[in-house]
């Protein structure tokens, strides 16, 4: 059975290419309403959105592969990425990322066996003024130590924030 998107996820990628001058700028948000759906983009779902876009497999390969941001892979529900560029290390993100380790007995680039959180290690966050800090889903937290590490991931539990 070959992947297909639902009907609005198909309707929601029409209505999205309208709004851009061509089906390559149209690219990115399409491929996030593809992981929306599917939950990450397998091989099937690039060919599917470059054959629903009519642009070559290889420029939409491309741009997944470029952007962390997008998934090739099943991952948890929270997908945290923690900032461990030059601000954050300074301010203690090694720390912070070894705490999550510690608590959800994975690695960056691993998934829990619950499939609550995958963690990933990010060059840059854009937070610097309140490094360290982590996003999961539209949440930013800031100002990251161990106690609001400990809550952050409590809050996750309790509320996955999926993206």
């Amino acid at each position: 059975m070959a992947l297909a998107l639902s009907e609005s996820a198909a309707q929601r990628i029409a209505q999205v290419r309208t709004r851009y001058p061509d089906a390559q700028a149209a690219c990115l948000p399409a491929l996030h309403i593809a992981q929306r759906e599917f939950g990450h983009l397998s091989d099937e779902a690039v060919e599917l959105i470059a054959n629903t876009l009519g642009l070559p497999i290889a420029h939409v390969y491309g741009v997944v592969t470029f952007y962390t941001m997008f998934h090739r892979h099943p991952v948890g529900e929270n997908v945290l990425m923690v900032c461990t560029n030059v601000s954050c290390m300074l301010r203690g993100s090694d720390r912070v990322m070894e705490r999550i380790e510690a608590k959800l007995g994975i690695k960056p680039g691993e998934t829990t066996a619950d499939g609550k959180f995958t963690l990933v290690e990010e060059e840059c966050l854009a937070a610097c003024a309140n490094a360290p800090m982590a996003i999961c889903g539209k949440r930013y937290f800031l100002d990251l130590d161990d106690a609001k590490t400990d809550t952050m991931l409590d809050e996750l539990r309790a509320k996955p924030e999926h993206y």
